[in-house]
């Protein structure tokens, strides 16, 4: 049974040099229709409510959108998905426009936790980036979230930044720690095309620390999230105890998961599918009657195995082999052999009570440990 659902709001104020997901300017853009539509593509999918384990609202700036447009996509949510005081419902925010009565509308309609993108406490940084808030909106962010009565609150940091030194991360990393929250998200920066640091990158301007000064802040991060008490559940992710991502686990076991909005995926039944991206195309596609779906493939046997291998071993607990067997009804070394000695004769993964996962030293080299296991067929 699906019990996740992504929702995704493609509009900003300001978009980000770095960022290449679904997003528009809001200026001039049929918000209200779009959340209409929105809601008619999850009451479509939907028969009757259902109770989630998890709802994650994303973007884009889902607080990008007014307090009026929040009730009413909130209102909307809450129509189609039964939320149980066991829901974990988030919403992503940004520090710089999450007001007080935003935050009150989401409070009152059962949202239990936010995301706040801050990726530095560098006021120089965050304007080299293209962020439009500065460090000192989020601590007046966080403090109105919490004195609104939520303790849930995670922040996402981006390291590699241009021109970022050690120093300057590590300033980061101890003033987001002051803040004392249960969960954090550390990310290197990875420039993708179509966006303004792509460009920037081919005219040869854009000034990225080398990888010894990528692979240095990420051992720090480790570092200083372990002294603090917070575990590192996955690659980028630490917690305090109980407030792991029950969404962004959902994705990390290879479980199904809805997607909602346009350019939003979702993996239902075996089949991946991806939305229709143009917010125009989206919303006609829907008047018209139409799932908006742009493209679908189901998951062949083999390629469920291969995500539950480059998926699962993101976690640190990385992949159970009884598990695996179980779900597969096949041994996993019988599939993945090869890559397994090679990758753990190479010290970048190891067995341990019926578990394969990364080593310390794998976790800087992940994405060639998960290319390993892509193939092989």
């Amino acid at each position: 049974m699906t019990s996740a659902v992504y929702i995704h709001i493609p509009f900003c104020h300001h978009i980000c040099h770095y960022c290449d997901f679904n997003k528009v300017f809001m200026k001039n853009q049929p918000v209200d229709e779009y959340i209409e539509m929105l809601i008619q593509e999850m009451r479509t999918t939907q028969k009757g409510t259902q109770s989630m384990k998890s709802i994650f609202v994303g973007g884009g700036t889902p607080t990008a959108l007014s307090a009026a447009q929040l009730e009413k996509l909130c209102t909307g949510i809450q129509s189609v998905f039964d939320i149980t005081e066991d829901t974990e419902y988030t919403f992503e925010a940004n520090p710089g426009d999450l007001s007080k009565d935003k935050i009150s509308v989401l409070k009152a309609y059962g949202v239990n936790r936010l995301s706040f993108g801050v990726q530095s406490f560098n006021d120089r940084l965050l304007e080299k980036i293209g962020r439009n808030h500065r460090s000192e909106d989020v601590y007046r962010s966080v403090k109105e979230a919490q004195e609104e009565g939520f303790s849930n609150i995670s922040i996402d940091l981006i390291y590699a930044l241009p021109e970022q030194t050690l120093e300057d991360f590590e300033d980061t990393i101890d003033r987001a720690l002051e803040l004392d929250l249960p969960h954090y998200s550390g990310y290197s920066l990875i420039v993708e095309p179509k966006t303004v640091f792509y460009n920037l990158m081919r005219k040869g301007r854009l000034p990225l620390p080398g990888e010894d000064a990528e692979a240095a802040m990420y051992d720090l991060l480790m570092d200083k999230m372990a002294a603090k008490g917070l575990h590192q559940y996955e690659i980028s992710n630490f917690a305090k105890p109980g407030f792991e991502s029950l969404h962004n686990l959902t994705y990390w076991e290879n479980e199904s998961y809805y997607g909602f909005g346009a350019g939003a995926h979702g993996y239902v039944n075996g089949v991946r599918y991806s939305n229709i991206g143009p917010v125009s195309k989206y919303i006609q596609s829907l008047k018209d009657g139409k799932l908006p779906i742009f493209h679908q493939a189901e998951v062949t046997a083999h390629e469920k195995m291969e995500e539950e291998m480059f998926l699962g071993l993101r976690k640190t607990a990385g992949v159970s082999i009884p598990h695996f067997k179980q779900k597969f009804n096949t041994e996993l070394m019988q599939v993945f052999e090869s890559p397994v000695k090679d990758m753990t004769g190479r010290n970048l993964l190891e067995i341990d009570n019926d578990r394969i996962r990364l080593t310390r030293e794998g976790r800087f080299l992940g994405n060639e440990v998960f290319q390993s296991f892509l193939g092989l067929n």
